[in-house]
């Protein structure tokens, strides 16, 4: 019995090292999507407290990822990573782009309109964008990493997994959508694991530094 009680506290006290990091996102998509790509970092990953509101005021992607990680990390007083993505669809000027989670209330409906103002256009090219940022709340940023992706619209959505764009976008290698791949799949090609490469040794350099 003593023995049991004992390996409780050792775990206990192990979880209580863990380096926390805050997911500066209530997106539950892309909390579970980071928290795939942390798996093998020593890290405790929450996501951001759903009190937290944050302005996106930024002109470009990684102006407004600064800003949220920069929020969540003065808010939580903890390590905070941020990410903003966006969809911009060169027949559209760039459209979405970062204005892709406020294009319309759902992931259902801004498809259906994404779909409807590109019917017109031959052009169905787009790149998928995703700027990384990470900030401590007593030094500001740390790191800041973009990532891109290039593929075309499709003509109607295909694939069951992911969120947002991911069934209409088609990555050129693979011709699959992004709901169609499956998460190594999405890791190896998508924006997002392709900015993660390179966070990945930064962020493992910037743990080691607090040994």
């Amino acid at each position: 019995m003593g023995q049991r009680v004992s390996s409780k506290i050792m775990i206990e006290v192990e979880r209580k090292k863990l380096l926390k990091l805050i997911i500066a996102s209530t997106n539950s998509g892309k909390v579970k999507e980071f928290q795939s790509l942390l798996k093998d970092f020593s890290l405790d990953i929450k996501s951001q407290p759903e009190k937290l509101k944050v302005e996106e005021t930024g002109a470009n992607f990684i102006e407004n990822a600064r800003i949220k990680a920069m929020s969540a990390a003065a808010y939580t007083r903890e390590l905070s990573l941020a990410d903003d993505s966006g969809l911009c669809v060169e027949a559209l000027s760039g459209a979405p782009g970062i204005y892709s989670a406020r294009y319309a209330d759902s992931d259902r409906e801004r498809i259906k309109r994404l779909l409807s103002e590109l019917s017109k256009y031959e052009d169905r090219h787009a790149t998928f964008i995703a700027a990384l940022c990470i900030a401590s709340p007593s030094k500001g940023v740390l790191i800041e990493i973009q990532g891109q992706c290039e593929g075309l619209i499709t003509a109607v959505p295909r694939g069951e997994n992911g969120f947002g764009y991911d069934p209409i976008f088609e990555e050129l290698e693979t011709k699959m959508t992004f709901a169609e791949m499956n998460k190594d799949q999405k890791i190896k090609f998508g924006h997002r694991g392709k900015a993660f490469q390179e966070l990945r040794p930064l962020l493992k350099k910037f743990i080691s530094s607090l040994s």
